[in-house]
């Protein structure tokens, strides 16, 4: 009693098999409502399924968010399964691709993307000038969240609870004026100005900046590059 005669085995659209009955029917009915807005009729002729078998997966995914009926009853990929595929592909990085190289070729000097990891921040895209004085930072370097512009960007916007290294009088004024600068801190000779990038909840993710050789940044770069580097941070949270 309960029990539906669905045969063991998977059904021979299932490419690749796993051996694993239930899984490989419920990818089964995943990539069936994936495919087209499906009606139970329409998963049960797409897998091969008996209606019963296909009716006790979908609901099942559907409880976990893969899979969702619509105004119509029908079958449609679900919220969790679109945010596992998000998951896969990192649009910030992506998008880097598209806005760092315009800002480099503004302020010609170099420009990366950090985000913080724990007690680092991780460069995580950038682009440098093709040739003369520069201050490169190798994509996936790990830098201290103790100096530098990027760190205080990060450390501004970041988790309250936090330790940081910099007075709440400093992070206080860089989100009032929502960029922040600093000249040989991470590294003598070096200056360099970062602003926050925001994800569409409006969380701040990442940092981009400018960096280059104080003789050409100044001392105060932010009063030279803040407003294209804001741009260029308004111009990834756009695309991402």
């Amino acid at each position: 009693m309960g029990h539906d005669t669905a045969p063991t085995d998977a059904p021979e659209s299932l490419t690749p098999v796993s051996g694993i009955g239930v899984l490989d029917k419920s990818v089964a009915v995943l990539r069936a409502a994936a495919a087209e807005p499906a009606t139970l009729a329409d998963l049960c002729g797409r897998t091969g399924l008996p209606r019963a078998t296909a009716h006790r997966l979908a609901v099942g995914l559907e409880l976990h968010g893969l899979l969702t009926r619509d105004g119509d009853g029908l079958w449609r990929p679900g919220s969790a399964l679109r945010e596992l595929a998000a998951s896969t592909a990192d649009a910030l990085i992506d998008t880097a691709a598209m806005v760092l190289p315009r800002l480099r070729e503004i302020t010609g000097e170099s420009v990366q993307l950090y985000r913080r990891e724990g007690d680092h921040r991780v460069c995580i895209a950038a682009a440098e000038p093709p040739s003369g004085l520069r201050d490169t930072v190798p994509v996936g370097s790990r830098l201290p969240m103790t100096a530098g512009s990027g760190a205080k960007v990060l450390a501004a916007w970041g988790d309250p609870r936090s330790e940081s290294s910099f007075s709440e009088r400093t992070l206080a004024d860089i989100r009032k004026r929502g960029w922040a600068q600093s000249a040989g801190e991470r590294e003598s000779g070096v200056a360099s100005v970062s602003a926050p990038v925001r994800n569409p909840r409006g969380e701040v993710v990442a940092a981009i900046s400018v960096s280059g050789p104080i003789d050409r940044m100044g001392r105060r770069p932010g009063a030279r590059w803040a407003a294209d580097l804001l741009q260029a941070a308004e111009a990834l949270q756009r695309r991402i």
